[in-house]
């Protein structure tokens, strides 16, 4: 178990803040009575992401103001059903994880009518069982192929490939 902070999270947040603002870790360090290592494991890492995060806005702002103003509503136009389109993938996700959770539960409960002594005689149950089985498993492909595109994503992240080309739904759904 980690020793516990010297600093509130009130602190960490205002050193964070300070970071961002351009003053030195040693400096911020010093004032607040913890490693430079500290404060480097515990927020460098969040600032450099902030700043990368940042820098894209600006980036993506500056493209933006490049178009035309048809072009430049295209485009948020196309941003926004992006940001639809995901939020659409989190709920089908959601709600396949759901079902297919219920229908494995349905197949389980199936599996329970099954004679042992003679699971011939109870056919009927087992098609039951596999019908669900194979609905909960159909149910459960959005929800999975959007966790493994998430591992992806955060494997590239965390390889230090964040600032290459990021993933686009063609990247996650090219079948």
């Amino acid at each position: 178990m980690a020793r516990p902070s010297k600093l509130t999270e009130t602190q960490w947040e205002e050193i964070r803040k300070r970071l961002l603002a351009g003053e030195k870790a040693a400096d911020l360090a010093r004032e607040f009575g913890v490693s430079k290592a500290a404060i480097s494991t515990r927020v460098s890492k969040r600032i450099e992401t902030i700043k990368t995060v940042a820098n894209q806005i600006v980036t993506a702002d500056q493209a933006l103001r490049s178009l035309s103003i048809s072009e430049q509503r295209d485009a948020l136009t196309l941003a926004d059903d992006l940001k639809s389109i995901s939020k659409n993938l989190a709920s089908a996700a959601r709600y396949g994880a759901a079902t297919a959770h219920r229908l494995s539960a349905l197949a389980n409960s199936q599996t329970e009518l099954v004679d042992d002594a003679d699971p011939l005689s109870t056919s009927a149950q087992l098609k039951s069982v596999a019908m669900l089985q194979s609905l909960a498993n159909e149910a459960a492909k959005t929800p999975l192929n959007l966790l493994a595109a998430n591992k992806e994503e955060v494997a590239r992240v965390n390889r230090g490939d964040a600032d290459k080309k990021p993933l686009t739904l063609s990247d996650l759904y090219d079948d």
